[in-house]
């Protein structure tokens, strides 16, 4: 052991040397490093190492991978870690994220390579997921901590994680428990190992004890900084999604490209329209396309002044603004039908500035193809040579300005470039309708459209439409055609179970259905029982992946029973208790998420071309991009540009988006931000070369806990 121990600690100050800085540790201003602003991922095929390269993809921050898995991958040695630009070291990673302490084979020379390298350029080395052991700085777990299921608990962040990367979390960290049949989080809980310097930063209660055993720690030790994660995840878990962040700032000390919020926005269709409703013994929606040959008896749901209130009061309440996508024409109705009154419009015109206000088209006509709807489902008209036939440009553009003119002369304070058409028609919608109506496009330049919805469960990347850019919409499972608990638990039940138990039979067609249902709900309880905590937590899950893209329902659902609340509720109630004041829900319009997504793809596409180069040296920090891409950063507070503070306070530190003229961003860091110190000649102890068993994996990480929505389940319930 001391032979191995001693060869693998020559091989570490070779590589010292090997790695180009001179011995000692006292270095002139012209020879501070160059650190780049990339990350070292070496990937072992698990979902730990796929969780944090999703985290990175999402927030735009470049890395460079090297899969253990890959006979051809990139050997990491000391000419593969650092360099020499201009007569300055340059690191070519600003931290490395390895799937434990220590994946190679004992003796590895890579790992000595990583080892030195870290040493020399102070960078911060994360082990995704690791047993608990001394070579990591913890007790076994058998010495009186725990390896096992910890689904269901409630983990804590310390008051040194608060007081650190994990500063925006308010203090629990819950891990789910989805399934009683799926093991979902294995952990290793244990205590720091004697004589380790190690800061644990998040923990739980060791069962049977009172002692608390880290999850998410700081080792600290010869020269070099891990840390050390002991619980599996993958990237859809909501323990993870919460770490995720602190995991990121940890390793880069909080100096990165790109960046990452946490976004809500609900969009309500068919303001000032009426829904019609479910017929629970038809198992269609009599006046819509579902029901054939005049079947049942239309049932219109309408919004209320009363709920005009309610929606207000819950605005206030939750520091949050509904988008209001309305027709105008569902007034006109009203009045026409009711001597010239409509107390509903009265009642949201008069709170109009309460609420921010989408065009969606005049009386909410099917804007594609010409439909026949004489069959389920419906089809395309076609001429006499097969040809499609389509909705007219001046019949789209009269539905686009004949409803902003309706709403610019009630005082609605409209954004014009804005536009949802009804059901997202005129965009390709499949099986019936394969591509979009070429009128679509012409009209939306006619009407000076920039931005335009679209259905997330269709399409969930943005793309350009003639002159406007798509926003992909989550649809919510909070039907348009519903208004009480009862029916759509009756819908929900009747989509999500199988034929033999009444059901539509989607699940059985598409197994990917990820809301099926074993057997149908009570609908009584069903509504709040599943219903609710499902559609929360797969909405809570999008709000915490850095996804911008909005939500939507109906105003159906904020009338009657107002069944949409509970959810809302959930999301942002459940938000409020997990983060700090200083990490707040982004609630953007729609024009702005679509500005986001589109500076995300150009960003994503620069750094895919490697068009971007970003390092640090010293309290400098350069970035040099395309002219007209938008860079994105994040960067402690007090960072500066051209003497003004950059962007905007969210999570303890400063991120945003800059323009790049094609030159050189140069940022200035404050003082306070530790500096990257190199130390050359610092051996110490070797790393260890005993290699880590394999860590558990338990069963259901290697796919999505929990589920996210499906294109198969919901797709059909965004209608309107």
């Amino acid at each position: 052991m001391k032979r191995t121990v001693r060869t693998t600690a020559l091989t570490v100050g070779a590589l010292v040397a090997a790695l180009g800085l001179p011995a000692g540790t006292a270095h002139a201003d012209t020879t501070i490093p160059r650190i780049d602003l990339q990350v070292l991922l070496v990937s072992d095929g698990g979902p730990a190492t796929a969780a944090i390269a999703s985290e990175l993809d999402t927030a735009g921050t470049p890395y460079t991978e090297v899969d253990l898995t890959s006979s051809d991958r990139s050997v990491i040695d000391a000419g593969f870690l650092a360099d020499t630009v201009d007569g300055r070291p340059r690191a070519k990673y600003q931290a490395v994220v390895l799937p434990d302490d220590d994946p190679f084979a004992a003796g590895s020379t890579e790992m000595a390579a990583l080892a030195a390298y870290e040493q020399t350029y102070a960078i911060p080395q994360v082990d995704a997921y690791t047993y608990a052991r001394p070579e990591a700085g913890l007790q076994y777990a058998a010495a009186g901590g725990y390896s096992g299921s910890i689904d269901g608990v409630e983990a804590q962040v310390t008051a040194a994680g608060e007081a650190g990367a994990f500063g925006y979390l308010d203090g629990a960290v819950p891990f789910e428990d989805n399934s009683p049949t799926v093991a979902e989080s294995y952990a290793y809980l244990s205590t720091p190992a004697t004589g380790a310097d190690f800061t644990p930063y998040v923990e739980a209660t060791i069962p049977g004890t009172s002692q608390q055993g880290s999850l998410v720690g700081e080792y600290r030790h010869d020269g070099r900084r891990e840390l050390v994660v002991t619980f599996v995840y993958n990237q859809y878990q909501q323990q993870f999604r919460l770490l995720a962040r602190g995991i990121v700032e940890w390793m880069t000390g909080g100096v990165h490209l790109g960046a990452s919020r946490n976004y809500f926005a609900v969009h309500v269709d068919d303001v000032f329209a009426a829904d019609d409703r479910w017929d629970t013994e038809l198992n269609c929606t009599p006046g819509d396309v579902d029901c054939t040959g005049g079947q049942g008896t239309p049932d219109p749901i309408r919004m209320t002044a009363a709920d005009v209130d309610q929606a207000t009061a819950w605005q206030n309440s939750h520091h949050f603004t509904l988008d209001l996508a309305y027709n105008g024409v569902g007034s006109v109705d009203q009045r026409e039908d009711n001597d010239g009154v409509d107390e509903l419009a009265d009642e949201l015109i008069a709170d109009r500035d309460q609420f921010r206000w989408i065009n969606h088209t005049y009386t909410h006509a099917f804007l594609g193809c010409e439909q026949d709807t004489t069959v389920v489902p419906w089809k395309c008209v076609t001429d006499a040579d097969g040809s499609t036939e389509w909705v007219s440009r001046t019949e789209i553009s009269d539905e686009i300005a004949n409803n902003r003119a309706w709403g610019q002369a009630a005082g609605l304070p409209l954004e014009s470039d804005e536009l949802v058409t009804g059901e997202h028609s005129g965009l390709k919608l499949l099986p019936q309708q394969p591509d979009d109506n070429p009128n679509l496009a012409v009209a939306l330049a006619d009407n000076g459209v920039a931005y335009t919805g679209s259905d997330n469960s269709r399409e969930s990347e943005q793309r350009q439409i003639g002159p406007a850019l798509t926003v992909p919409r989550y649809p919510m499972n909070i039907f348009y055609n519903v208004g009480k608990a009862a029916e759509e638990v009756d819908e929900y039940n009747w989509l999500y179970t199988s034929r033999a138990q009444g059901g539509s039979g989607i699940c059985e067609d598409n197994p990917a259905t990820t809301t099926c249902l074993g057997a149908p709900l009570d609908t009584t309880t069903g509504y709040t029982g599943q219903i609710v905590p499902t559609e929360t937590r797969i909405d809570l899950g999008h709000v915490l992946s850095n996804d911008p893209r909005p939500h939507f329902i109906h105003q159906s659902n904020l009338a009657e029973e107002r069944i949409a609340y509970p959810v809302l509720d959930g999301v942002l109630d459940g938000y409020d208790a997990l983060f700090a004041d200083n990490t707040p829900v982004v609630n953007l319009r729609m024009k702005d998420i679509g500005t986001e997504l589109q500076r995300r793809a150009a960003w994503k596409a620069a750094l895919a071309a490697g068009q971007v180069t970003a390092y640090r040296v010293g309290d400098t920090v350069t970035v040099d991009a395309p002219s007209g891409v938008a860079v994105t950063a994040t960067l402690p507070d007090g960072t500066t540009l051209g003497g003004a503070s950059y962007g905007d306070a969210y999570a303890g530190a400063r991120s945003g988006w800059t323009p790049s003229a094609g030159s050189p961003l140069t940022l200035t860091l404050p003082t306070t931000t530790a500096t990257p110190t190199a130390t050359a000649g610092t051996t110490g102890p070797a790393p260890a070369t005993k290699p880590a068993p394999g860590t558990r994996v338990p069963a259901g990480v290697q796919k999505r806990v929990p589920y996210t929505a499906n294109t198969a389940g919901t797709a059909s319930t965004a209608k309107h």
